[in-house]
């Protein structure tokens, strides 16, 4: 399997990713205080959405490298 198809396949397992689950969700510390035996740390949770249109361009743009890489000429 050549680079061209590869990529073409991990875009469109990513297409199909992104619009079966919509998005993501991360945590990440932002502040953290220590003050002797006291430690205070404030933990943010963010998600992030992944478009409609995002995941069906990667599916399209997949398939389409698919086709090229599979082309020889």
């Amino acid at each position: 399997m050549n680079a061209v198809k590869l990529v073409g396949v991990v875009l469109i397992a990513a297409g199909l990713a992104g619009l079966l689950y919509g998005g993501f969700s991360f945590t990440r510390e932002t502040h953290e205080i220590k003050l002797g035996p006291i430690e205070l740390s404030v933990k943010e949770k963010q998600a992030v959405n992944i478009p409609v249109w995002a995941g069906v361009g990667a599916i399209v743009i997949g398939a389409g490298l698919l086709l090229i890489g599979g082309k020889k000429g």
